[in-house]
């Protein structure tokens, strides 16, 4: 049987793909973009017939539609690798859950400790002349994920960017249960997290100014990563390289601008290397076919390793708030939880390894809360509950508004007086204060 008979075979429709979830069944989602659009519909439409099913995906950027029926709690969880805004929302309800974990690990955990999955869903570009349907961009750990799924089906999307790579970024037909010619909406778009503020103008030339010509670039999600990235399509920085976990919209403009040939890196030369990408669809249209660009799954793009290989490593973070130690929280709010481990601490330890590397974790000094009050995004020490993505014995530089301070190293009084030193002034001394308290304050330290 030729591939065109095999897949004349193997098409289905969305109802009889969905027909596959039974009570206590394990779903696969797959990732971020890939997540299926025409099966969630034909799922949400019969997910009150079964009871304790539970799916995994993450990074969600859209609302699926099982998430829509009345109390779905009652029929599945929700469990993240990763989360987006929309499942912060959906763990508030009791609907979802985040499984932590370093990111890299997932395709070996996939490998090695997830049970047979009982059906895995996701969208893809249409089959090549090979047999061959793309993933995306969202190698991720995907190819690892198939190879535990008893059930595969695939939703081929027409919108979807064909993206080139070098391994484990795609699934051949063979392996497939059943194909689903989805309506070929437009792919979901994540946006940078709307205009670089002033705060984050400014954070982004503290940063860029550490930069030298020939850096391999990595930028986390958000708005201050994504202004150092516009800053540095408007710099005068040349022969750049880009290896990154997740492929974000600054990278296109970057390369546009002419920025990025990936001449100087050691490994991958010329390539931007990344796991997977989400952004606007200006960028899902550079993606598409693109040579220069190469997905590769997560195990190889996080790897310590491989990252310390490359010289010059710059690596650009978020946090949602650190305290006087340098423990780094990017992940909650107390006991409220905003994102997950992600790779931030695989990178942070590949750019110190790197020659010549520097990682940067950046925020603003404060921001307001919900009754409009300025608050420190620089504590004491971590609210209880909060999660320490970034050990104080791991992180690099430090960058807000007021400063950049390299904290690699310093004693306890000296990391205090660095941290503080960048600070919004309306809070440092009561932040020297309590620094004094904790004992971490020598009277010979500066004030303010």
């Amino acid at each position: 049987m030729n591939i065109a008979e095999e897949y004349q075979q193997k098409l289905v429709s969305a109802a009889e793909a969905a027909a596959a979830v039974k009570s206590g069944d394990w779903v696969d989602y797959g990732w971020c973009i890939a997540t299926p659009q025409a099966i969630d519909e034909a799922l949400a439409a019969r997910i009150t017939e079964v009871e304790d099913v539970n799916f995994r995906g993450g990074i969600l950027v859209r609302v699926p539609e099982i998430f829509k029926v009345p109390e779905p709690e009652k029929h599945f969880a929700w469990n993240s690798w990763h989360m987006s805004g929309i499942e912060r929302h959906a763990v508030n309800s009791g609907l979802a859950y985040y499984a932590p974990i370093r990111y890299s690990e997932l395709p070996r955990y996939y490998r090695e400790n997830v049970g047979p999955i009982d059906v895995a869903y996701f969208q893809v570009a249409p089959m090549d002349e090979h047999g061959f349907f793309n993933f995306g961009p969202c190698a991720s750990h995907m190819s690892a994920m198939c190879e535990r799924a008893q059930k595969i089906y695939v939703e081929v999307n027409t919108n979807m960017p064909r993206c080139l790579g070098g391994t484990e970024n795609g699934i051949h037909i063979s392996k497939v249960t059943g194909i689903v010619e989805g309506q070929n909406p437009p792919i979901a778009e994540m946006g940078g997290g709307g205009a670089a503020t002033e705060v984050d103008e400014a954070v982004a030339k503290l940063i860029v100014e550490q930069i030298p010509n020939g850096a391999c670039l990595q930028l986390g999600i958000g708005g201050m990563p994504n202004a150092v990235g516009s800053l540095i399509a408007r710099s005068d920085l040349k022969d750049l390289g880009v290896h990154t976990e997740m492929y974000v919209d600054a990278f296109v403009d970057i390369a546009k601008a002419g920025k990025i040939t990936g001449a100087n890196k050691s490994h991958n030369r010329f390539r931007q290397v990344y796991a997977f990408g989400a952004g606007t669809q200006k960028m899902y249209d550079y993606m598409d076919n693109n040579p220069e660009l190469m997905v590769a799954p997560v195990d190889y793009t996080n790897d310590v390793r491989v990252i310390s290989q490359l010289d010059n490593f710059i690596s650009i973070n978020n946090a949602v708030n650190l305290d006087l130690f340098g423990q780094v929280n990017a992940e909650s709010a107390g006991v409220k939880p905003i994102s997950g481990a992600g790779g931030q601490l695989d990178f942070v330890l590949g750019a110190y390894l790197s020659k010549g590397g520097k990682s940067f974790i950046c925020c603003s000094s404060t921001f307001k809360d919900k009754q409009g009050n300025l608050q420190s995004r620089i504590l004491p020490t971590l609210a209880n509950g909060s999660i320490v993505t970034d050990t104080r014995a791991n992180i690099h530089y430090l960058v807000t508004e007021y400063g950049c301070v390299n904290l690699k190293g310093l004693s306890t009084w000296q990391k205090a007086e660095a941290i503080i030193s960048v600070a919004h002034p309306q809070f440092r001394d009561e932040l020297i204060a309590q620094a004094d308290k904790m004992h971490i304050w020598r009277h010979s330290n500066k004030r303010g």
